[in-house]
């Protein structure tokens, strides 16, 4: 991994999207340290958007709609919930300057979040940042049981039918391997970026009929 000079500064949301064009992002030590540096790894996470692995279970578990849906109804709540503690990590890289940055980056209309719901409480979700057809996977956070995993299937679903090609998940970990992710060489990496942050996607918020759940079944028939 190739970690570049802590940033001094200030770091705006046009910035960033340049940043995250030629394949740079952002990260800080602590939550609490209000530095950033930016990282460039030799090898990057990507999830492939066709060739999903979605498992049986989780698909029953999707499609029985265990869990309510929704998408960019409340974004900074996401990401306060991925930047907090918890059992299985005490520490995190999402401090307030990211924080903000995000925040003002949805609010231009390029990060968005997928929210999943337990009655009125939010038990999961994940935030990210598009570009063209390129999809930066940032973070995600599950309070029961496979809410994250449901977020990642909407996300995954709603990239396929807004026509976006790549998604990128920083780096590969064992909970990201179970659907399919892998690492790439940095100049293959930014041969794909390249070319995906090019394509004329679109994140779409809502799906007419049931074009989402098409989406999801055909996730599981291409498996096969």
């Amino acid at each position: 991994m190739r970690r570049m000079k802590r940033q001094q500064m200030d770091i705006t949301p046009d910035l960033l999207l340049r940043a995250y064009r030629v394949g740079l992002f952002p990260m800080a030590e602590a939550r609490d340290d209000h530095r950033l540096y930016w990282l460039d790894p030799e090898q990057r996470g990507v999830l492939p958007l066709r060739g999903f692995h979605l498992p049986r279970r989780l698909r029953r578990t999707v499609l029985a709609g265990r869990y309510r849906v929704t998408v960019d109804v409340a974004f900074a709540t996401v990401v306060a919930a991925c930047a907090a503690p918890a059992p299985q990590r005490t520490e995190t890289w999402i401090n307030p300057v990211i924080e903000t940055l995000f925040t003002d980056l949805h609010e231009m209309g390029h990060a968005h979040s997928v929210e999943c719901w337990e009655g009125d409480e939010m038990v999961g979700g994940l935030y990210g940042l598009a570009i063209g057809g390129a999809f930066f996977g940032e973070s995600m956070f599950s309070r029961a049981r496979d809410a994250s995993k449901v977020a990642l299937v909407h996300l995954v679903a709603r990239l396929r039918c807004g026509g976006f090609t790549l998604l990128d998940t920083q780096f590969v970990t064992q909970h990201l391997t179970q659907f399919g992710a892998r690492e790439v060489p940095r100049d293959l990496y930014r041969g794909l970026l390249a070319e995906a942050v090019e394509v004329p996607a679109s994140w779409p918020v809502r799906l007419e009929g049931n074009a989402l759940r098409r989406a999801i079944e055909e996730m599981d028939e291409e498996r096969e």
